[in-house]
């Protein structure tokens, strides 16, 4: 007698998608790899003798800022996801590493910004710092002193519900983003911290998988 054929059946994965609005509970400091710094690191890289120019506060500022092709300020969305991503060690039966491929932020422009909602533009910091030779030297960089975001998510239904999505984005604002955050690997401080905004929920899809013949 022929062997029965088994066929398996699969669940198809149908991503979920929730809006959570988050507010600033500490000013946010921001500090974008300029196009200058880039095109001046890149000569040095080719061998081209780059001379050393003195310093603007103004252009530094303003080179430090995340802005979207509209103008608008932003912050990357993958410095939103690597938070919830390391909130994870805050709770028992997720690892970050499952957190890595079943959580994302979406973005918007080339840059993959999430737009940041703001009263009044942000101020210029100056900083002292040591560079990578321990040489004091002055850093200047935006700060946002009242600041917020409604962060687009996307995630997987058989991993993570609705409410877990939501406390991972707050227990995310523990840990902050930004410079001088408390989990910066270096210089960390109380910085870029947030929380979830009551009834700043929004559901666009949650829907369970659809099985289907593998």
């Amino acid at each position: 007698m022929a062997a029965t054929k088994v066929t398996a059946e699969i669940q198809r994965i149908t991503p979920g998608l929730v809006e959570v609005e988050i507010a600033g509970t500490s000013p946010l400091i921001v500090n974008q790899f300029s196009e200058k710094a880039r095109l001046m690191m890149e000569k040095a890289q080719q061998g081209e003798r780059v001379p050393k120019e003195p310093k603007r506060p103004e252009e530094l500022f303003k080179g430090a800022m995340y802005l979207l092709p509209d103008g608008r300020h932003g912050f990357i969305a993958r410095g939103f996801k690597g938070a919830m991503v390391s909130a994870g060690r805050f709770f028992n039966g997720i690892t970050m590493t499952s957190l890595r491929q079943s959580v994302f932020v979406r973005g918007e422009g080339p840059d993959q910004l999430v737009p940041l909602i703001i009263d009044d533009e942000p101020i210029m910091r100056q900083d002292p710092v040591r560079n990578a030779t321990g040489v004091a030297d002055l850093r200047y960089r935006p700060m946002y002193e009242k600041w917020g975001a409604k962060l687009l998510i996307e995630f997987v239904p058989s991993v993570l519900s609705v409410d877990s999505v939501v406390s991972l984005v707050d227990a995310a604002g523990i840990g902050g983003v930004g410079e001088w955050r408390p989990t910066a690997p270096k210089s960390n401080g109380d910085y870029g911290r947030f929380a979830v905004v009551p009834g700043g929920i929004s559901i666009i899809t949650s829907d369970a998988s659809e099985k289907v013949a593998a």
